[in-house]
């Protein structure tokens, strides 16, 4: 077996990421002129761990993720001023290219399965973990599409979208149980370790499972958005989002990095302990689709890359920025650039890279992207032109004990639970922050914005808090005051100021409602499938549910 020719047909599988941006449900053969054999299952996964997933990771990740939550400002971005004005559209920039992208996983995960189990000449004891990490990238792909639109196409066999692809979208019920029940499988049959250190386990699975069900309990609650102010959560899926957090923390061998900035330093790419997900990226200068772009869009003048950078006017806005406590400078200097930061990882060979941008004496006025940025080639061949080198996280152990500690709050008020203390602290501790001797929602909110901020999942918390308490989150985007940005001053570590000299800027944004929280079918597919726009219909599923015993004993 060849891997030049196993490799060759990744990349021909590939192509149809960016022939079109319309959605094409046609999948490739991942493996070309070989014979599919447990040989080459390893290769069959590669391309689930990027280049599947490179139009959603492109500017989408972070353009809806952070963007629309209003962590992240760019006034002159089609890709990112649609989701800080809440003004997106059917033709949005990003939209078509991400829904795409993740149909893509979804028909290739389906393919790749196929494959696998039409194999006679493999044991189904071999197939199955290869299975269950297709499954995995599977529910990971429509966990992301159920949020974002609520109802949409499912499927398990890819010929039946290719042979007829003007279908009914789903229900938001029956998608949310899809993408669960892949992961439920994916926890039952992944390996307790994988036999590389950086594809999922099964404990990435458990990890995703408590993210899952603690969103999934709000969803219960409200009997499927029938009652989205119902006020609290489900308290069975509550549960099992603490015992599949509980997996992880107990058993796994994930551990936090010591460290918050060395989470986002290439040179750690293979020996981050937190990652429990991660997009893996080729190293150096590759072709397009093949590399983490971010670098581009986020990095805010071209000597931080060595090429291209367009993140001059992507900043922080004052929402944001505010949200730091005086003391957390640790996360806010790995994440935003402010006056006089000094950065050694970047222009090694010039010593270092200090922050004067946007100077206004001796502070900046604005703060630019720092998270994902990471170089040039001469600072790590793992980077190149736009290819920032950096495995990004779909997953950390940091969310998995916030969702524990959530979990454990449940529908109270408060809680001084010495377990949900405990790993809730852990976070703040290593952000060089005071323990709290209690939390409620609002301080797990807090934490989660400023831990994960340009990691592309603020908006996903305030969705699964808005299918139980709607209006509390429609009350808070409004309160964001997106239309009125003050004008300030930063110096590092964390002295932010109103510039006495300078004014708000008034803009023209959309006002919050109930169908904030639902994205627009992408333009393109609505005129291809008008189907789309019809009521939802039910999904029949093909196979019996894992047991809850089978997962925790």
């Amino acid at each position: 077996m060849k891997a030049k020719h196993i490799l060759t047909g990744i990349l021909a599988a590939c192509s149809l990421t960016f022939t079109s941006c319309e959605l094409d449900f046609e999948p490739q053969d991942v493996i070309k002129g070989e014979v599919v054999s447990s040989d080459n299952f390893d290769q069959m996964m590669y391309p689930l761990y990027n280049r599947f997933w490179f139009d959603f990771n492109d500017k989408f990740y972070f353009g809806l993720g952070d963007g629309m939550a209003y962590n992240l400002l760019a006034p002159g971005s089609t890709y990112i001023n649609p989701f800080n004005n809440l003004s997106v559209t059917g033709t949005t920039d990003g939209l078509q290219n991400a829904w795409a992208s993740l149909y893509i996983v979804v028909q290739q995960s389906n393919k790749i399965m196929t494959d696998i189990k039409n194999n006679t000449t493999v044991s189904e004891e071999e197939k199955i973990p290869y299975y269950a990490e297709a499954r995995f990238m599977r529910g990971v792909a429509y966990w992301h599409l159920v949020s974002l639109w609520k109802n949409v196409i499912l499927c398990e066999d890819p010929s039946v979208l290719i042979n007829n692809p003007i279908v009914n979208v789903n229900t938001q019920q029956d998608s949310y149980e899809f993408a669960i029940r892949d992961m439920e499988y994916a926890a039952k049959y992944l390996p307790e370790i994988s036999n590389d250190k950086k594809r999922v386990d099964r404990y990435s699975a458990y990890g995703m499972l408590s993210r899952f069900y603690l969103a999934y309990s709000g969803l219960v609650a409200s009997n499927f958005g029938e009652n989205p102010n119902c006020g609290t959560r489900d308290e069975h899926y509550l549960e099992l989002a603490k015992k599949a957090a509980e997996k992880v923390i107990h058993s796994s061998s994930f551990q936090l990095m010591n460290n918050y900035a060395d989470i986002f330093k290439v040179e750690n790419n293979e020996s981050n302990t937190e990652l429990l997900f991660a997009f893996r990226w080729a190293k150096g200068s590759v072709g397009y689709g093949n590399g983490n772009s971010q670098q581009r869009f986020l990095a805010c003048v071209s000597g931080l890359t060595g090429g291209d950078a367009w993140g001059g006017y992507t900043f922080c806005p004052w929402n944001m920025i505010s949200e730091y406590e005086q003391n957390d400078t640790i996360r806010r200097k790995a994440t935003w650039m402010g006056y006089g930061d000094h950065y050694p990882e970047i222009r090694i060979a010039e010593g270092g890279f200090t922050y004067t941008e946007n100077a206004v004496g001796e502070a900046s006025s604005q703060l630019n992207v720092k998270k994902n940025v990471t170089g040039t080639s001469s600072d790590n061949d793992a980077i190149g032109e736009v290819n920032s080198g950096l495995y990004n996280s779909m997953l950390r152990l940091a969310e998995v004990y916030l969702n524990y500690a959530e979990a454990i709050l449940g529908n109270q008020a408060s809680t001084s639970d010495a377990t949900a203390l405990q790993y809730f602290n852990a976070v703040r501790q290593r952000a060089g922050l005071e323990s709290k001797t209690s939390i409620d929602w609002e301080t797990i909110r807090h934490e989660r914005r400023v831990e994960f901020c340009m990691e592309g999942r603020y908006w996903y918390d305030l969705v699964a808090r808005s299918y139980y308490k709607q209006q509390d989150v429609i009350n808070y985007l409004n309160d964001q005051e997106r239309g009125v940005r003050p004008s300030y001053l930063f110096t590092a570590p964390n002295n932010l100021r109103e510039n006495p000299d300078g004014s708000p800027q008034n803009v023209v944004v959309g006002i919050a409602t109930a169908a904030t929280f639902r994205l627009p079918y992408p333009e393109g597919d609505l005129i291809k499938n008008p189907k789309m726009n019809e009521p939802p219909i039910p999904y029949q599923f093909s196979e019996e549910r894992i047991p809850e015993s089978e997962l925790f004993n």
